[in-house]
Formats: structure tokens, C-alpha cells, sequence
């Protein structure tokens, strides 16, 4: 080996040593800013996002939709997602809630970004979340079942006019309803 490649991986040594060592010093010093005031500076944010997208697209690989999207499965998708995710990701019309405005990252408006995942992300994406983002996962309180009506109503939304958004109940409307207390009787009444 002459001596110009020598000096190269020497130097690429020492550089990658170098890295790691801010690297440590920056997470054990609590050096960066974790605050959700404070946006991510833009390598960090890059990384986050990529990661984030190739992470998801990997993992709903060999996962298979169903043949359709059914009426009935987007409209009892919808009273799922006005109960548990409209708060932080709005709805066709409607902004999602104010605090959901301040969290880092912002969870994504799904009438517009439901475009740019495929039905099986989005499922993976609901039954598993995301670390560290806000986004829960349902998969351990949801069966597989309702997660695809969910899918199915998100899917649906770009393409919804608001009326027939708003015309949707929440799942927990719907429980009110069927669990309401008569005056004289004090007790649930299941219709």
C-alpha cells in the first residue's frame, strides 16, 4: 500500500473517531436541545424524517391490504379517527387541536399526506406508531380488523368533501349513544 492511501485511511480513521467522540460528548453532556419548542436543525431533522420513511415503507413490506375499501369500512373508520386521531392530525375542514399545533414534529394533516402513503403503511403505521413522535400505537388496544377501517377512512380522506366528513360521528359519540342514562332508571341503557 503506497503511502497516499495510507494517510487517506489514517485520516478517515481519525475523522470517524473525531465524530464519535462530539457524538458522546453531545449525548452525555445533554448538548442538544430535546425541547419541542426548539426546532431540529435541519441534518438532524433529514435524518429523523428519512429514517422514519424508509423504517416504515421496510417494515409494511409483506403486509396485504384488503381487496377494497367497503362504505361500511370507512364509515366505521371514521368514528374511530374522530375519537383518537383527529386531536392531533385535524379532519377535512378541521384544524386539529391547538395543542397539537406546538408538538415536534407536527403531526401530519392526513386529508393532504394520506396521498403520499400506501394503504399498507398506513396500517403499519397505526398499529405500530412512531418512537419519540407523538404517534401512538394502537395495535396493542385495536385488532387488526378495526386498524384497516381506520385505514380505510384515512385513505379516503383526501378525496372527502367536508360535509360528508362532518357528517360522521366519533366512535365515542356513538358510545354516549348507546350507553346514555334514562333519568329514573340511573342505568345504562344498550339500544
Amino acid at each position: 500500500m503506497n503511502a497516499t492511501w495510507k494517510g487517506a485511511i489514517l485520516g478517515a480513521a481519525a475523522l470517524l473517531i473525531l465524530m464519535i467522540v462530539v457524538a458522546l460528548i453531545v449525548v452525555l453532556t445533554g448538548g442538544y436541545n430535546v425541547a419541542a419548542t426548539d426546532r431540529h436543525n435541519p441534518i438532524v431533522g433529514w435524518a429523523l424524517t428519512t429514517t422514519m420513511g424508509n423504517s416504515v415503507r421496510r417494515q409494511a413490506t409483506d403486509i396485504q391490504p384488503p381487496a377494497e375499501f367497503t362504505p361500511a369500512m370507512i364509515a366505521a373508520g371514521a368514528g374511530e379517527y374522530k375519537a383518537m386521531c383527529s386531536h392531533c392530525h385535524g379532519g377535512v375542514g378541521q384544524s386539529r387541536a391547538e395543542w397539537a399545533e406546538v408538538m415536534l414534529p407536527k403531526p401530519p394533516p392526513l386529508a393532504e399526506a394520506a396521498k403520499e402513503w400506501e394503504p399498507k403503511e398506513v396500517f403499519w403505521l397505526v398499529k405500530h406508531g412512531v418512537k419519540m413522535s407523538g404517534m401512538p400505537a394502537f395495535g396493542p388496544t385495536h385488532d387488526d380488523k378495526t386498524i384497516w377501517n381506520i385505514v380505510a377512512f384515512v385513505k379516503a380522506l383526501p378525496e372527502m368533501p367536508a360535509e360528508q366528513y362532518a357528517g360522521y360521528s366519533s366512535h365515542h359519540d356513538e358510545e354516549m349513544h348507546d350507553d346514555h342514562v334514562h333519568e329514573e332508571s340511573e342505568a345504562p341503557h344498550h339500544h
